[in-house]
């Protein structure tokens, strides 16, 4: 009962023929590129400078108040709302760090300036900076511009888009990661339907069932995102009485539950 599937050419010539296509090649962005379905994402175009370092924090005695290794940091630029960093511990005292923000403020001058530009940064925000100071780089700090990504559509006929093939917002709150998950769980299901069906009204309405839930949560994600860099959000985490009620229904959106209406 099934029209013939999406054919696909292969770089060596081959063909291969599909019941079903999801395309999960992330920032490689296959169908999106194929089909031409990529369009403005809506936000502000930014740049990231990141690398890996030995952060030598372990001989600090003591470090930094209130720092601990087995958690994320994320800090933001005291005079520059809309940058921020991370860094993110790994074993044997490596971890990523990293600075977001617009980019004409973060792009170096010249490719081989990447390194210093990062450390120019860093050394800006003085608990970074206090923490850092005996780290020295792992390897060559990379830049990336330009990141945020959308699809005018996530389905298409014999096809559907997940995670970041088909949008990423923006690192800051590992949403993409959150959007990756929750886009397969919902396409699995549909996927089992569509691959079932002996008629046409058996097969999943992919709008309805999928690409519009999925885009409300990713919605509340990208109001997140703009909150964060026009400071209403950073206003509120970084309120020295944070409300616990409205600290907790933050934590939880953050979590991964941006679709609990």
């Amino acid at each position: 009962g099934h029209a013939q599937g999406p054919r696909l050419t292969l770089a060596d010539g081959r063909e291969l023929e599909a019941a079903f296509v999801l395309d999960a090649s992330g920032y490689g962005r296959v169908l999106a590129r194929l089909e031409s379905l990529e369009r403005d994402p809506r936000l502000e175009p930014r740049m990231a400078l990141f690398g890996h370092v030995h952060d030598g924090i372990a001989d600090l005695a003591p470090p930094a108040a209130g720092y601990r290794r087995d958690n994320i940091l994320i800090a933001s630029h005291p005079t520059h709302p809309d940058v921020w960093y991370w860094l993110i511990p790994f074993a044997n005292g490596r971890a990523s760090l990293g600075v977001v923000g617009p980019r004409e403020l973060i792009e170096p001058a010249a490719e081989d300036d990447a390194q210093t530009r990062l450390w120019q940064w860093v050394m800006e925000e003085p608990r970074l900076a206090e923490l850092l100071r005996d780290a020295r780089p792992a390897n060559a700090v990379q830049s990336l511009g330009g990141y945020s990504a959308d699809v005018s559509r996530l389905h298409g006929p014999g096809y559907a888009l997940l995670g970041n093939a088909g949008e990423f917002l923006d690192p800051v709150f590992s949403s993409g990661v959150t959007i990756a998950l929750e886009s397969a769980l919902r396409a699995a299901p549909l996927v089992g339907r569509e691959l079932t069906a002996t008629r046409d009204e058996q097969r999943p309405d992919w709008a309805s069932e999928y690409e519009q839930p999925l885009r409300r949560g990713i919605e509340v994600f990208r109001e997140f995102v703009t909150a964060w860099y026009d400071s209403r959000l950073t206003d509120i985490i970084y309120h020295p009485e944070p409300h616990a009620r409205i600290r907790q229904m933050i934590s939880a959106v953050l979590a991964g539950y941006a679709w609990d209406t």
